[in-house]
């Protein structure tokens, strides 16, 4: 159902992997010393994306002086209109042109959210060295070279590769041990100084990738749901958000080490995202009657129906990219959504409510141009969705 490379990029592989020595350490460093209430001059790496407009925004509310430095091909408009005007963005490329870099210039932090291939982290941490007081880290909980246990925490193995440097594109293989490998490199160029964070599936306004939106957009358009596995099937993911802000905590509090920063194990099944996935549906329908008359009223209700992942695959229908979000929680993914985050939670780590995540995510879809809410880059089609609910019902029938 599910192979290797579809899942790699978002969580953990099979255990085939030696860990690296000295990866995958549980770290209990000293903090960084603060000066308490000092607003901190931090520079971004990349952060023009997902994470890194809502960890600016963060970052400016608490007072904070940033600069950007990245290509300024992705959201160009964006960061040269006037919501980022009052920030100093430098412009390079991390594989090629540090110049913008160089100098005597300090910053307090430095966050590196574009880490993808170890020799870039080399380069950019070696040329910043001592000015860069902090080196943060957005590595994934992909690393991690086995995901069968429930509860393992950040001292697990992680994945390693012969030969990063031949690597030129990331693919579902390679991500796992490209991102463990540039943690390594981070702290072997500012040792004491790194701070690594591995998020699980990031979700909230702004993912571009539909997988959690397919749900709450699902569900808002009513009618029978295919659901997969069973409603306790547990899931694991992270507000946008909220890791902003735990980026933002770890920095102002110059705390380092290895963090994963996702939801507490158990704490979310796929029950519980469908069921608010329902009434954010069902409130978000009614609004829209109030603001502007329906003709109709439009279907606002929807029910939910479980099918057994072995049915699923007999039908080729995937998890996590047909049926986002979702893994079976058996054999090598047995620990599946239930990754532990106690270290992070301890250091700062704050979660705001499921439903909220689910009603912002269907707001923010919902505002977006029709023609891109009509080609959803995850989930089932109406169609196909429909055709496997017709054979699972006749399955059932005998």
């Amino acid at each position: 159902m599910t192979t290797r490379r579809d899942f790699l990029m978002t969580t953990s592989a099979a255990a085939a992997w030696l860990a690296l020595p000295g990866c995958a350490r549980a770290v209990g460093r000293d903090a960084i010393k603060r000066e308490a209430d000092k607003p901190l001059k931090i520079l971004v790496l990349g952060g023009t994306g997902f994470l890194g407009p809502h960890f600016v925004e963060a970052a400016r509310a608490n007072g904070h002086q940033l600069t950007l430095f990245n290509r300024g091909k992705s959201n160009p408009t964006r960061f040269s209109g006037e919501e980022f005007k009052d920030i100093e963005q430098l412009r390079g490329d991390r594989k090629s042109d540090l110049s913008a870099l160089e100098g005597k210039r300090r910053w307090d932090a430095v966050l590196d959210t574009s880490a993808y291939f170890p020799a870039d982290v080399t380069r950019s941490a070696r040329l910043l060295g001592e000015r860069a007081g902090q080196y943060v880290i957005i590595s994934s909980i992909s690393v991690y070279a086995d995901n069968s246990k429930p509860g393992a925490d950040e001292s697990s193995v992680v994945l390693t590769m012969a030969d990063p440097e031949a690597a030129k594109e990331i693919t579902g293989e390679n991500y796992g041990p490209l991102k463990a490998l540039s943690e390594q490199a981070a702290e072997k160029e500012l040792p004491g100084q790194t701070t690594v964070i591995r998020p699980g599936l990031i979700v909230g306004p702004g993912d571009n990738t539909d997988r959690f939106t397919y749900w709450p957009a699902r569900a808002a358009r009513g009618g029978e749901i295919l659901a997969p596995g069973s409603a306790s099937d547990p899931t694991q993911f992270i507000d946008v958000r909220d890791l902003a802000g735990f980026i933002l905590h770890a920095i102002e509090s110059g705390s380092t080490g290895v963090f994963n920063a996702d939801a507490a194990p158990g704490a979310i099944s796929m029950g519980s995202l469908l069921a608010a996935c329902q009434r954010a549906g069902t409130a978000a329908n009614d609004i829209q009657c109030i603001r502007a008359p329906c003709p109709q009223p439009p279907e606002a209700s929807s029910t939910v129906t479980w099918v057994p992942a072995d049915f699923l695959e007999a039908q080729q229908v995937s998890a996590w990219q047909d049926m986002p979000v979702w893994i079976p929680p058996t054999g090598e993914y047995a620990g599946f959504g239930q990754r532990s985050t106690a270290k992070a939670q301890a250091a700062g780590l704050k979660y705001r409510s499921l439903q909220e995540t689910v009603d912002d995510t269907l707001q923010w879809w919902r505002a977006l141009p029709e023609a891109r809410r009509a080609s959803p880059k995850a989930g089932l089609s109406p169609e196909r969705e429909a055709a496997v609910l017709r054979a699972w019902s006749q399955h059932i029938k005998g």
